[in-house]
């Protein structure tokens, strides 16, 4: 059907046409002949789709044009890529991963089983033992920069190319290989640990000979595990016993997708009803379960109990299942374990970390190779007018060396230790308490951001819920006008004849009466408010949990029950369910007990109210409602209560003029809101629809659907009874930072696995979407027909933003990736719904692919570590949900709002700061090697050193180190100003500050001060070669001093003693440098004069290029600090 639906330019109406079919033409309907010019195909270009109709594989030519690889390709990077795809089809065959399948698990016989299944220990460690030393040299020599120093300080050995001391060269790069692996290897015993710790917690296994104590890491498939309340469960497991009444229990998930809300799993009922625990050693079982994958929402397998005539078989569902890394929230739980280690799914949807490396370090490697290939031709150049004679393609070496200290070592000394003054800087910012750097090679990668992917649960909100608004129609109320709402309520029980027999017929009698006589009789206020809080009360899958102070385990009998307030909680599988059951005990109304047939409610007189379960249908993402069926026990009436969204309830309701203007209200204000509506049935109505529904439960075909059509027959003409509204509260200056972060040109992701209208109702009231702005909700699509159309009905939206859910995206994806992204990546804003964790790396991955622009992800659950490890630059945030996500990030951050400063200022500064360090640690190479060249030249181009020795080594240390490296604490604007004017941060992402531009200035800068430098040594020395080197190097540590003093934007106290510390450095050590100078001379006027002429001439011009500079072009930032 939608499969064979063209996918090139629609030329004629009549060869569309026969493409669909009546099923496709009644769900798409073309309403008119325009809107068939609509029908595009997805194209960004003009040129349309190639080849024959109907064939899937064609591409765009744009996409086509990528893949064209030549000799130019080749040459830049594609040797690289190659290489990769070999290295990695290598790794594979060794590898040779296994192919995971379906298997049968005995219950408590680990022996039995079939195939080897991998260890339940957690590695999070990059290397081991053999290949740290291996691996951390690969990392390091993979970089040119580094590669190159290497090869230079090797070729010392050769006696013939030896240049000058080996210290001089094998020194710096020593430290810098020394540095590298300390942190590498304390980052390595801190994972190690950290596993250590996790794989040696202990817990209690079910033997033939009773419990026994064994590690997380030793268990197996097959063994019965005894989980305890609050425990963490160590693998994939199916659940078989709990020690809870009613045969369920709620587990914490939190870590796993995110969601903070509880969720209930039940036992399996043959194992759960056998009378001990012992008794799963007495029966013969085995569980068959289907072969481990990434979806943690899905599960297929089968109980089966060969020992009984006939077997027994019970099908497992997701239910029944309890997934590693999830948490026991409700009781003692045991197990069998199906999956470990590797194969669960906590793991299969984590993606192991990779080493980041900053764009500003790329951009740097980039210009070291235009520099290499400068100091090659430099070097041709000179063998080249010597004549090419003699031994030339040993002086050709001897040249490449001699001119080395064009890319100079020290480059990766200073930016490594300025990324750890910017970390040191970041942590201890007042302004932004309790944030950790973890990893300290990218903080640059913070002023160089486009898009940022955030998490919704405990990012953006708190994750706390709290009722707001309750709207009857004629009347709402608000959190001031709650204490009205419990005064109708006490004043209605108060009505009530104390008798338990009569129990709340004054109440629920006089609301049906005049219901029976025809909807048009009016209801007091209160009887209406009565009937609504009294169906909030009820209808819910909330399950009220006592703890007994003494072992904080439930308690079990009813008898001994305690139905005060202090000691009970509320456990759901949704927090609105929560807040809409605390809201109803706050106004009078307490939910006291419940099990899986009866709940009972406490009146604000004390009175108890009991009422039977006959029936509920739980809520569903495509029915977005759910409802309960109950029969009160004092007067046997039967009331079908049912709640949902908007939508899905508007059709159910009786006729009403505002609950659609009301809802948008709400929405409007940010609140997530519920139609509440009941329906009053006979004895014989709910018993006609008992006989029909379990009819419908037994059929084999189509049974959801049966299903759902008995239901639908009850769901007509529902009398309205509220509109509640409820706060998902947001974290503190959510609305700000955003609008912050907008301002400053990121583009903002919202992706979570939280439902679609929880998702959209959140971007709304954080101001993700302005309120000026269309959403378009994405269809649900589930092939490449439907992805079609729905891309096509997106394409002509504008300015609008887009939410769609994780199953939509994966099919948009499938078939249009390339069209999806570009689309997506015009919108102001994306919120991604019911995302995996899986899904929410590949979107990250997706983005860095397609756009080239810089990504970071920020979150705070476990099902955020993927997805912030496939960043550039990843955030967590210590939450509610663990240090998860905050130990796997790169940043570690307490609250959302602290993301602004740390983008806008430590970012900018980072970036700033080291663009300035890296191109001034450059200058200082070429500055002498430009006077190398023009040396080497004068005396007929012979590869002999112009500074020898220490002179070197002080000259790149002790003489200009300091005043360079104090470049680390210059900014160009205030704190204050980068926050105050985002806008600003828009020019960093363009990266102006370091590009070929800037390079090229200081390129020419070098040329020049270099040669006049050395010229004018040349040209005023008179009688020995040694005045010459005094004259030139002293006038050389000058000017670079006054250069460091030009580059500086700000000025700190630090800075003014760094350039007189190093003065006075090199003015001392004068006395001790005889082997170099001539210290009768260095002590005169002339050699005083001279140096000071060169300096002056070499660095005046520049410091009027730039006063005029500022005075005539002065950049952005200038204007706003003046």
């Amino acid at each position: 059907m939608a499969d064979s639906i063209p996918l090139n330019p629609v030329r004629k109406n009549s060869r569309r046409i026969p493409y669909y079919n009546s099923a496709r033409l009644s769900r798409f309907s073309f309403e008119d002949e325009p809107s068939n010019l609509d029908e595009m195909p997805l194209m960004m270009s003009e040129e349309g789709f190639e080849n024959d109709e109907s064939d899937y594989q064609t591409l765009p030519r744009a996409r086509a044009n990528q893949r064209r690889r030549g000799l130019a390709w080749f040459l830049f990077g594609g040797w690289k890529v190659l290489c990769g795809s070999c290295c990695d089809c290598l790794a594979r065959c060794c590898r040779r991963k296994k192919e995971l399948k379906a298997r049968t698990v005995w219950l408590g016989c680990p022996e039995k089983c079939e195939e080897k299944y991998p260890k339940n220990g957690i590695k999070n460690q990059k290397y081991n033992v053999i290949t740290f030393v291996p691996g951390v040299l690969y990392q390091q020599f993979k970089f040119f920069l580094n590669l190159y120093f290497l090869v230079v300080a090797c070729s010392q050995f050769v006696p013939s190319l030896k240049i000058g001391y080996l210290y001089t060269y094998w020194a710096p790069l020593g430290f810098v290989l020394a540095v590298t692996m300390v942190r590498e290897a304390v980052d390595e015993v801190r994972r190690y640990q950290r596993d250590k710790e996790m794989n040696s917690q202990l817990y209690s296994k079910l033997t033939v000979r009773g419990k026994v104590q064994v590690k997380s890491s030793d268990i197996q498939v097959g063994d019965l595990i005894i989980v305890e309340k609050n425990q963490r469960i160590p693998a994939d497991m199916i659940f078989l016993r709990t020690s809870e009444k009613n045969g369920a229990c709620f587990i914490r998930t939190d870590q796993l997708d995110g969601e903070t809300d509880w969720k209930l799993k039940v036992a399996v009922g043959c194992t759960q009803r056998l009378p001990a625990v012992g008794d799963l050693f007495s029966i013969k079982a085995f569980v068959y379960a289907q072969k481990p994958q990434l979806d943690i929402h899905s599960f297929e397998g089968n109980f089966t109990r060969e020992d009984t005539d006939p077997q027994l078989h019970e099908s497992l569902s997701i239910e029944n299942t309890l997934w590693a890394s999830t948490v026991v929230a409700s009781g003692t739980v045991i197990g069998v374990v199906i999956y470990t280690g590797k194969e669960t799914r906590s793991v299969l949807n984590t993606s192991y970390a990779k080493n980041k490396v900053g764009l500003l370090d790329l951009e740097l490697n980039r210009l070291t190779k235009a520099l290499f290939l400068a100091q090659v031709v430099l070097s041709v150049v000179m063998v080249a007018l010597q004549g090419f004679s003699g031994p030339w393609f040993r002086n050709l070496f001897r040249f490449v060396v001699l001119f080395s200290y064009i890319i100079p070592i020290s480059l990766r000394v200073n930016l490594d230790m300025g990324k750890a003054a910017y970390g040191w800087m970041i942590m201890k910012d007042e302004n932004i308490p309790g944030t950790v750097v973890r990893t300290s090679t990218i903080p640059e990668e913070l002023g160089r951001l486009i898009y940022l992917l955030t998490d919704k649960t405990g990012t953006l909100t708190q994750n706390e819920m709290i009722f707001k608004r309750l709207h009857l129609g004629t009347v709402s109320y608000g959190t001031d006008t709650m204490d009205e709402i419990q005064s109708h309520i006490i004043q209605s029980y108060a009505l009530v004849p104390p008798q338990p027999s009569n129990g709340s017929t004054s109440g629920a009698t006089p609301s049906r009466k005049p219901q029976s006589s025809g909807p048009k009789v009016r209801k007091s206020v209160s009887s209406r408010i009565h009937e609504a809080v009294k169906a909030i009360a009820l209808c819910h899958n909330v399950t009220p949990v006592y703890e007994s102070h003494g072992n904080g385990e439930p308690e079990t009998t009813e008898a001994d029950q305690d139905f005060s307030d202090d000691n009970r909680t509320y456990q759901a599988s949704s927090p609105d369910e929560v807040a809409l059951v605390r809201w109803t005990e706050s106004v009078g109304l307490t939910l006291v007990n419940r099990d899986l047939g009866s709940l009972q409610l406490k009146t604000p007189s004390g009175q108890i109210l009991s009422f039977h379960i006959l029936q509920i249908f739980p809520f569903t993402s495509e029915s977005k409602r759910m409802g309960i069926i109950v029969r009160e026990e004092s007067t046997g009436d039967i009331t079908f209560y049912m709640k949902g969204a908007d939508v899905a309830m508007a059709s159910i309701v009786q006729y009403n003029d505002w609950l659609e203007e009301e809802c948008g209200n709400m929405a409007r204000e940010g609140l997530r809101t519920l139609v509440v509506a009941k329906k009053s049935l006979s004895e014989e109505q709910y018993q006609d629809f008992e006989n029909r529904y379990n009819q419908a439960k037994l059929s084999i075909h189509d049974r959801g659907l049966k299903v759902a059509a008995v239901v639908e027959s009850l769901e007509r003409e529902m009398e309205l009874l509220c509109l509640t509204g409820v706060e998902d509260q947001l974290q503190a200056d959510v609305r700000p930072t955003l609008e912050l972060l907008r301002n400053a040109g990121i583009k903002i992701w919202m992706l979570t696995g939280d439902k679609l209208e929880t998702a959209t109702c959140i971007a709304k009231s954080s101001h993700l979407v302005s309120r000026n702005q269309d959403i378009h909700v994405f269809k649900p699509v589930s092939n490449r027909g439907e992805a079609h159309l729905e891309l096509n009905a997106f394409r002509r939206k504008h300015d609008c933003a887009l939410v769609i859910s994780g199953d939509s995206l994966e099919v948009c994806l499938r078939y249009y990736e390339h069209e999806f992204v570009e689309l997506a990546c015009q919108c102001p804003a994306v919120v991604c719904c019911r995302c995996s964790p899986t899904q929410k790396a590949q979107i990250v991955t997706l983005l860095q692919q397609h756009t080239d622009n810089r990504t970071c992800a920020i979150g705070d659950g476990g099902n955020d570590v993927s997805m912030i490890q496939a960043a550039d630059c990843g955030i967590g945030i210590e939450g509610k949900e663990g240090k998860q996500a905050s130990l796997a990030a790169d940043f570690s951050i307490t609250q959302f709002k602290h993301i602004g400063r740390l983008l806008m200022v430590h970012g900018r500064n980072s970036y700033k700061r080291s663009a300035a360090l890296g191109q001034f640690v450059m200058h200082r190479g070429m500055i002498i090697s430009t006077m190398q060249a023009v040396f080497s030249s004068i005396f007929y181009f012979a590869s002999v050193p112009l500074y020898q020795g220490f002179l070197m080594v002080g000259y790149a240390t002790i003489y200009t180190m300091f005043p360079v490296f104090s470049l680390v604490l210059d900014q160009d604007v205030k704190p204050e100003m980068a926050l105050l004017y985002p806008e600003l941060y828009k020019d960093l992402t363009k990266g102006r500050s370091l590009s070929f531009k800037t390079f090229l200035i200081w390129v020419l800068i070098s040329v020049y001060q270099g040669g006049i430098l050395m010229y004018g040594a040349l040209v005023l020395f008179e009688s020995e070669f040694v005045h010459v080197v005094a004259i030139s190097f002293t006038a050389l540590i000058l000017t670079e001093l006054l250069m460091v003093a030009l580059t500086i934007r700000t000025w700190h106290w630090l800075m003014v003693l760094a350039e007189f510390f190093s003065l006075g450095c090199y003015l001392a050590s004068l006395a001790f440098l005889n082997e170099y100078f001539d210290l009768s001379y260095i002590t005169t006027w002339p050699f005083l004069w001279k140096v000071s002429a060169i300096t002056l001439v070499s660095c005046l011009p520049l410091y009027i290029i730039k006063y005029l500079k500022r005075k005539f072009s002065p950049p952005s930032y200038s204007k706003l600090s003046s």
